[in-house]
């Protein structure tokens, strides 16, 4: 099954044209650009000039692939900045082409904002620079996927395009070793050997792809929405979890405001992970002659996950069922993985946020193909 998941998703990648968009060409300049980082200053050619040499990566938050290399990128950045070699990442995403079924390898978008995040949390040690509300600079380089590098010597001609090496996950011995061989034959003063080579990884979300994203809420809108009921043995199978999947298990009301106010989110992470091994199911705590009006509400947030409400009157016996420990106030969400072992437990609204993060951070999850 993850075998099947990483070929559809290999093929999810490339299955979209780059809007015939040029990429630079051995032996062309460097593009100028004045782009904002994540530390709020505005960044061009001009503030790296000092360099002797330059690498351009392109990248961003949301890629499984992006994400694999950013220890590598670090580690480049740290050995190479002492030669005189500046590193700059410019993400190229329009937050607004990206989908929801493509951030199942991540806890953030590619916004500017979550770009700051993802900085901090993974300890950039190199400028992380925000192109994805004009495109301007990242279509003068045309990169093909993320991500992407671009060497330039000491006079901001391009010497280098393509991989960082070929080995696309965070573990593993690559054989070869495409931007450090290029970054040590410009050091040494030597033609590059290997001048340009292919990339993989995820393409660019460039703004134009924005259909792509309205097309995704047109099918969400088409998706079957039910609820079935569920007893005592069927709760109990739940919490079991025998689906050789983390579960993520929301109780809810039609009555709880906050319930209803949150569900959306719940969706949306339901939406980015469903195709990982991550199950979303709600329980509606109504009485069992409300479950057209539970259904109702489902219907109306385009809940297509699997959703339940209890057969008895008695929300005495849902609580104990579902967890002991809880106090009975609604919402309450738990995270199950298989062979039940409870991972997470919130009587009250989730942080949606510190959710997406633990979801894949979950062995189960993770943040790599």
């Amino acid at each position: 099954m993850k075998k099947l998941l990483a070929l559809l998703f290999i093929s999810f990648l490339f299955s979209f044209t780059s809007e015939d968009i040029p990429t630079l060409e051995i032996g062309q300049p460097a593009p100028d650009f004045n782009l904002k980082g994540v530390d709020g200053k505005m960044y061009s050619l001009k503030s790296f000039a000092k360099a002797k040499i330059l690498m351009v990566v392109f990248t961003c938050n949301h890629c499984p692939t992006a994400q694999a290399y950013e220890e590598r990128l670090k580690k480049i950045t740290a050995e190479y900045k002492p030669k005189g070699v500046q590193v700059v990442a410019i993400s190229p995403n329009s937050p607004s082409a990206l989908r929801l079924d493509e951030m199942g390898w991540t806890d953030l978008d590619d916004t500017y904002e979550h770009m700051v995040i993802r900085a901090k949390d993974a300890a950039y040690n190199f400028p992380y620079l925000y192109d994805g509300d004009t495109e301007i600079a990242s279509k003068k380089y045309g990169p093909i996927a993320t991500p992407h590098i671009f060497i330039f010597d000491e006079k901001r001609v391009l010497r280098y395009s393509g991989r960082i090496d070929d080995v696309e996950k965070p573990t593993g011995t690559p054989k070869s070793f495409d931007t450090r061989n290029a970054l040590d034959n410009l050091l040494a003063g030597q033609k590059v050997a290997v001048e340009k080579t292919k990339v993989f990884g995820c393409s660019i979300k460039w703004a134009a792809k924005e259909t792509l994203t309205n097309n995704e809420k047109d099918g969400w809108a088409k998706e079957p929405v039910a609820i079935e009921s569920i007893d005592d043995e069927g709760i109990k199978k739940l919490l079991k979890n025998d689906s050789g999947k983390l579960r993520l298990i929301n109780v809810w009301a039609t009555w709880c405001g906050p319930c209803v106010a949150e569900l959306p989110d719940f969706l949306n992470i339901n939406r980015m992970y469903r195709h990982r091994d991550f199950e979303f199911v709600t329980i509606c705590a109504d009485k069992p002659d409300k479950k057209d009006r539970a259904l109702a509400t489902l219907k109306r947030l385009q809940a297509s996950s699997k959703n339940y409400i209890f057969n008895s009157d008695d929300v005495y016996k849902l609580i104990e069922l579902v967890d002991p420990k809880w106090q009975g106030a609604l919402p309450y969400t738990l995270m199950v993985e298989p062979n039940g072992k409870v991972v997470y437990q919130k009587q009250g609204t989730i942080n949606p946020m510190k959710m997406r993060k633990l979801i894949v951070e979950n062995p189960l999850i993770g943040r790599y193909f």
